[in-house]
């Protein structure tokens, strides 16, 4: 079972196993709701989200689920990272927006009904494009205000209402890095639960212009090329660090391989 408190997910202490069902009143009231998410190692799984008061119970530990999901391998990330958001959008749509009516779980799908005004709520995807630009032999890493100290990666930024994703590319290395770029090319996509993204990665290539960092969520940008040591960039179990790893240039050297 997948049982979250906040951004924290519930794992056995001394070998980070999941919990198995025979937990679940030790953990959660009996008012909390579970929700089917699918399986993982051939079990049926569910997940809940907990009061942000609950304490593990013994031999077990919360865990933060970004750290979680490089443990859990692929199918294990895949299947968390459901059980989170289907477990946020359950407390987070227990009324109807509209007009404030306990909502019903749909049988059968994941969608919260208001039996008053049949407003339907289904769980929020934030569609998110990233992209890779290179210049010849070189490729753009970028710092973002908000990374952990000394590390770099591709461009990133959630699609607004009425865009698509290669609109979405444009504006936003142009908006932060203030470079144009063509010649898109998709990679690959990743469901990210933080908070409830779908990034969709690419690779451009650069037109025109001086890199200039917007100074808020960019606080740097540089080309790195061959024979380059690169700063630190993310792991390759997230689609960023993939997409960087996917196209390094010739010689270049990670910072974990120094």
């Amino acid at each position: 079972m997948f049982a979250f408190r906040g951004g924290e997910l519930l794992v056995r202490e001394h070998d980070l196993a999941l919990p198995g069902d025979e937990l679940r009143g030790q953990v959660a009231a009996t008012d909390i709701e579970w929700h089917a998410v699918g399986t993982y190692a051939g079990r049926g799984c569910v997940s809940a989200a907990l009061g942000r008061d609950i304490q593990a119970p013994a031999g077990y530990v919360f865990k933060r689920l970004r750290e979680m999901l490089g443990v859990l391998g692929e199918e294990g990330a895949s299947i968390a990272s459901r059980a989170f958001q289907v477990a946020e959008w359950a407390r987070t749509h227990r009324y109807c927006g509209a007009c404030g009516t306990a909502t019903v779980r749909v049988p059968e799908e994941y969608c919260m009904k208001c039996p008053r005004c049949g407003l339907s709520a289904y769980p929020r995807i934030s569609p998110a494009m990233m992209v890779l630009i290179k210049k010849g032999d070189s490729i753009l890493l970028a710092r973002n205000a908000n990374f952990v100290a000394g590390r770099y990666s591709a461009l990133a930024g959630f699609v607004e209402a009425g865009e698509s994703l290669e609109a979405t590319v444009h504006r936003e290395v142009y908006e932060e890095v203030g470079l144009k770029v063509h010649d898109l090319k998709y990679f690959k996509s990743q469901s990210w639960p933080f908070p409830h993204s779908l990034m969709l990665a690419f690779t451009a290539e650069y037109l025109s212009g001086e890199i200039q960092v917007d100074g808020k969520e960019i606080v740097d940008a540089r080309w790195f090329g061959p024979g380059d040591t690169l700063p630190d960039i993310p792991p390759l179990d997230s689609v960023a660090g993939s997409l960087v790893r996917a196209h390094l240039p010739a010689g270049a050297v990670t910072y974990d391989q120094k």
